[in-house]
């Protein structure tokens, strides 16, 4: 067999494997949905209860392939102040980036409007799963963001 052929072979190879590699990690596995009857919780403030609240209009991204994968858009129909004094205000908020295709979770503007306090972030549930949180952020209007990150378990 030729150099030029082998080589030709090998680098056939691993774009095929690079391909498909890439398809695993941005589309495969994943599953988008729009429930009309999922339930989204936050944590009581004083209790540290789970309680349901009043959302809807719910695009859920999912996997079974991890925990972290989960990203949902949604409506909710309380005010800032009243979930404020009602829920657990999560201090450390990451959102986590999505695939590109999945447009409604905009994880960088979100972040800077964490960050400048135009949305505010809630604890949903702590630990969803274990060493990993449930976090929703929640605008003015009433557009929310929930994901899930790592929580002080595997802090490093």
């Amino acid at each position: 067999m030729s150099g030029k052929l082998l080589m030709g072979l090998l680098l056939l190879v691993a774009a095929l494997m690079g391909g498909g590699l890439w398809y695993s990690q941005n589309y495969a596995y994943y599953d988008v949905s729009e429930p009309a009857d999922f339930t989204m919780t936050m944590t009581h403030v004083g209790s540290l209860e789970t309680l349901d609240i009043l959302a809807n209009d719910f695009t859920i991204l999912d996997a079974d392939t991890s925990p972290l994968k989960f990203r949902a858009c949604f409506t909710v129909e309380n005010s800032i102040p009243m979930l404020t004094e009602t829920y657990v205000i999560y201090d450390t908020p990451t959102p986590l980036r999505p695939p590109a295709w999945f447009g409604c979770f905009d994880y960088q503007r979100l972040t800077e409007d964490l960050e400048s306090g135009e949305a505010l972030a809630f604890l949903s549930q702590h630990n969803i799963v274990d060493g990993v949180d449930r976090v929703i952020a929640v605008y003015g209007d009433g557009r929310a963001f929930a994901w899930h990150q790592l929580n002080e378990k595997y802090a490093e």
